[in-house]
């Protein structure tokens, strides 16, 4: 599974483009229609819903929040938006897997398209390739616009072929569109790590991402529906007719053979699934027990408590991933206003990242921070548990050099296990070892959540991770939130996780690295990087030359 542009796969295909000439254009993009968010949105019903809620809570602030951290919430949390929506639903995502729980979440926005609501997908063109690509069938459903941003060219059928005859303009091919956005009728709506697919949702066979979304309601969604209008618009935006037909999908599914050999349910497009009698789905690899399995009851947007806090969007210009030169198109960036913040803080800085490749600006901050004497932690992936072992190998050189000035530096353990057969059903990832696990009982733990958390009050979570690609080449959103009671329970989450499923780095006065497990763990300290493969640190040795920390 592709979620994000790792140098490792650019400089394979860097060496084999040197072999080779020909290269494609971009497409030229087509006639579009500009459109906005809603007027009046305080008019809706769900509008009307964030009114009388933020009366009852007699609060001056006027936007609410709610963290989302398990699997189950996250997803329920969308499904509610979806079908709650009377008049837009907006979603902005760097990828779009085709699996069982994009299938459940996309047949609640077609269901949804087809009352009435305007449906905008706005989608970032990096990973519509092979099974991917069938999520694109949804652009030619009545009632939904989809569009791709900074689309590359090439073949839909490989992502390594796409990336080979897109290599004449790599850097803009490196720039992508990483912000996630759900947002219903204006004035609720979901911002955080997550991307749609069933890894993120707890329902991954192999792995699972241990992550962070935020649930906003009020005048902050607002703001969030303005970001997307301006991504929306920008003419980066491709819309899907013009970069391909409806025949050259359906060109890109497997085989019937193939599909037989890959399940031996029955292919959804031949199932008609309790709640859509006799409509064939989106997704028509997707099976009935697929779908059944990821089918979760709503949020009840009556009844789920809020924060009411002071708030502010933070969002990286479109712009940032133009081309031409990084820093003169993108201005501040979110990563930046993170960094600014974290210089005031007082007393104490929590970062999650799961790629954190911090760079010299970065490693200044945290200098000054720790001489003033402010207490900076940060929770990261171990190489084991990280699905982009060149990020790691970008984080690595920074190791020493951050626990020397200080830093405590928190390593995400890999092996979350479950064996109730159960493979979402009440996931709490982050206050234990168990991230839920395939019907065979085991699966992996990955981190994936970005937040920061300054002076236990001032809350940003959102799409950033704390590196270079995040400030330089990727486009971000973030939430901003001044509640000391959310921090208070992110914080709480975090250090569970500390305290039940991560290692704690240490060196001796000779520089060697000790991993220490928590006390009274199942699991004991280490020497080497926990639960890595010989063949994964050997080919992190071999990456670690040639990969530029901007690249990771």
């Amino acid at each position: 599974m592709i979620h994000r542009l790792t140098f490792s796969v650019v400089f394979a295909a860097l060496v084999v483009c040197g072999l080779a000439s020909g290269c494609t254009d971009m497409p030229n993009q087509g006639p579009r229609t500009a459109s906005y968010a809603l007027a009046a949105p305080g008019e809706t019903q769900m509008g009307r819903l964030v009114q009388s809620r933020r009366v009852a809570a007699r609060t001056h602030n006027d936007s609410g929040f709610r963290l989302l951290d398990t699997a189950d919430g996250a997803f329920a949390a969308r499904v509610a938006l979806a079908e709650a929506a009377q008049s837009t639903l907006d979603l902005q995502y760097y990828a779009i897997h085709a699996d069982g729980s994009t299938e459940v979440l996309l047949e609640t926005v077609r269901r949804a398209a087809r009352r009435g609501v305007r449906v905008r997908i706005l989608l970032d063109d990096f990973n519509t390739t092979g099974a991917n690509a069938q999520v694109l069938r949804l652009a030619f459903e009545p009632g939904v616009e989809m569009r791709l941003f900074n689309p590359l060219a090439g073949s839909r059928a490989s992502l390594a072929g796409r990336i080979f005859t897109s290599l004449y303009d790599v850097e803009r091919i490196q720039k992508r569109m990483h912000n996630k956005l759900f947002i219903a009728d204006d004035t609720w709506g979901i911002a955080g790590g997550r991307n749609l697919g069933d890894a993120y949702f707890g329902a991954g066979e192999a792995s699972n991402f241990v992550d962070m979304d935020v649930l906003a309601a009020g005048r902050v969604v607002q703001d969030m529906s303005a970001s997307f209008d301006r991504y929306w618009n920008d003419p980066l935006a491709y819309q899907v007719q013009t970069l391909l037909s409806k025949e050259d999908i359906e060109h890109l599914r497997k085989k019937p053979a193939e599909q037989a050999r890959s399940s031996d349910a029955p292919p959804m497009a031949a199932v008609a699934p309790a709640g859509s009698p006799g409509n064939a789905m989106v997704l028509p690899a997707v099976t009935e027990a697929e779908f059944a399995s990821a089918e979760r009851s709503p949020t009840d947007l009556n009844g789920v408590s809020l924060a009411w806090a002071p708030s502010l969007l933070l969002v990286d210009a479109p712009g940032k991933i133009g081309p031409g030169d990084d820093e003169a198109d993108a201005g501040e960036t979110v990563v930046d206003g993170l960094l600014g913040l974290m210089q005031k803080a007082s007393g104490d800085v929590l970062i999650v990242s799961p790629y954190f490749v911090p760079g010299a600006p970065m490693m200044k901050v945290f200098a000054d921070l720790r001489a003033r004497g402010v207490k900076v932690r940060v929770l990261t992936n171990s190489l084991a548990s990280n699905d982009a072992p060149a990020a790691h190998a970008g984080y690595r050189r920074y190791r020493h050099a951050l626990l020397a000035m200080g830093v405590e530096l928190h390593e995400m353990r890999s092996a979350g296990r479950s064996n109730s057969g159960d493979r979402r059903r009440g996931i709490r990832p982050w206050l234990g070892s168990g991230i839920g696990g395939s019907a065979g009982g085991a699966s992996l733990a990955s981190l994936h959540s970005k937040m920061v958390i300054i002076d236990r009050k001032l809350s940003a979570i959102g799409s950033m991770n704390l590196d270079l690609r995040s400030e330089r080449k990727n486009s971000e959103v973030a939430l901003l939130i001044r509640s000391p009671a959310l921090a208070a329970e992110a914080t709480m989450l975090i250090e569970g996780t500390f305290v039940h499923n991560a290692y704690t780095l240490e060196q001796d006065a000779h520089g060697t690295l000790l991993w220490r497990a928590p006390p009274g763990a199942t699991y004991g300290d280490e020497t080497s990087e926990p639960a890595a493969s010989m063949m994964l640190k050997l080919l992190v040795d071999a990456l670690s030359p040639f990969a530029p920390d901007a690249m990771l």
